[in-house]
């Protein structure tokens, strides 16, 4: 049996039949009762309030002329409201004039018959505006199927990525010793620095849009090129020597290359017409070459490996910058205790226009509890000991 649906076994149709003349119904009535489910209402009023009960109409005949009110205000009523705008209505009236059937057309009835009817173009109308209702029924429910498949198969790419970019980075902190949740920690920190300056006016066009979401998604890979750090640097049990530490460094410069390899990799194997579907995830990817290569960028230009100062540094490794110090102070490492909280608020507030942005250390300050709140839940296990 088939998934998509639109082959579901078919039932009888209902229509409602309108008119104000007991005979007409009658006559309508015995006409389509053999082959449909027949509903009756004898005024205008008594059919608004039927189409809103079950059985619903597939389709409606109405006559025009009724008192109180008439076949034209039913169908504007019926179109203005979004339950009922989609059901076809038929016109059945004496009124037979061309401006009389232009009216009735424009106002949204998709047929007119004229009194007194004639039961062969009756069943004919009926059946196929039936049919036609039927078959946009089936293709709607089709549209709405693929929707939801594409949605469902976009989000199996997105867990799919997310999970491959965590693995990419689990690898290179589990060669630092380090544990997944310091990944984790970082990228909430981030996370929370990014939408408390999304709406800042020196930080909104660098987290606008899909580029919040990028930036948080691609904190994992602030360390990717730890990898080729060797391991009698990175596994060292004490503090590195200066030597050791221009070679740690170079695991900025490592990450970022090896993912601006990436890119160029991914672009040369773009088949024509695959543009616009790569442009996404190669734009995230240069928000990971960013932090990459940049988190250890200091704002007063002392950091590492450009150089930069101030407003160059981009402002996702502004952010990783400062996730990546905290998580660091916060917890215990090799050669050092973990520190507590006002001791590292202390350290950042003091790196505030040398170390850090200081629209990133205010938006630290302002966020503290909920960065508490990261590090209490994620909390390493009392063992682990760790390399920033």
């Amino acid at each position: 049996m088939s998934n998509v649906p639109g082959a579901e076994t078919p039932e009888r149709s209902t229509i409602l039949i309108v008119d104000d003349t007991p005979q007409n119904l009658t006559v309508l009535g015995e006409l389509l009762q053999p082959l449909y489910r027949v509903r009756a209402a004898n005024s205008g009023e008594r059919a608004l309030r039927m189409v809103r009960t079950a059985p619903r109409p597939d389709l409606i005949l109405l006559d025009v002329m009724m008192p109180e009110i008439d076949g034209h205000d039913v169908l504007r009523r019926l179109r203005d409201d979004p339950s009922t705008r989609d059901i076809p209505v038929l016109f059945v009236t004496a009124m037979d004039a061309v401006e009389d059937e232009e009216r009735g057309l424009a106002l949204g009835a998709v047929d007119y018959l004229t009194k007194p009817i004639k039961p062969a173009i009756v069943l004919a109308r009926v059946r196929a505006h039936l049919d036609l209702k039927a078959a946009r029924d089936r293709l709607a429910r089709q549209n709405d199927w693929l929707e939801a498949e594409v949605h469902r198969r976009m989000r199996e790419n997105v867990l799919v990525r997310d999970l491959g970019i965590r693995a990419l980075a689990s690898i290179s902190e589990a060669r630092d010793n380090e544990t997944g949740r310091h990944i984790v920690r970082t990228q909430n920190y981030v996370g929370i620095l990014a939408r408390h300056l999304a709406g800042h006016p020196r930080f909104a066009r660098a987290l606008a849009g899909d580029r919040l979401d990028m930036v948080v998604k691609a904190a994992p890979l602030h360390d990717v090129g730890k990898v080729g750090v060797p391991d009698s640097i990175l596994l060292k049990p004490g503090r590195l020597t200066p030597e050791e530490f221009d070679v740690m460094k170079t695991h900025a410069t490592i990450g970022a290359n090896a993912i601006e390899r990436a890119i160029g990799q991914a672009l040369a194997g773009v088949a024509e017409g695959e543009a616009e579907q790569a442009r996404g995830a190669v734009a995230f990817m240069r928000v990971a070459h960013e932090i990459a290569l940049g988190h250890h960028e200091k704002w007063d230009g002392s950091g590492y490996p450009a150089g930069l100062a101030g407003e160059p540094i981009p402002v996702s490794a502004r952010l990783m910058a400062l996730a990546d110090v905290f998580d660091a102070l916060m917890s215990k490492r090799v050669y050092k205790p973990a520190m507590g909280l006002e001791e590292t608020t202390r350290i950042i507030v003091e790196g505030r226009g040398r170390h850090f942005s200081p629209d990133v250390v205010d938006a630290f300050l302002a966020c503290r509890e909920a960065f508490t709140a990261v590090a209490e839940r994620l909390a390493d296990p009392v063992h682990t000991e760790v390399r920033a």
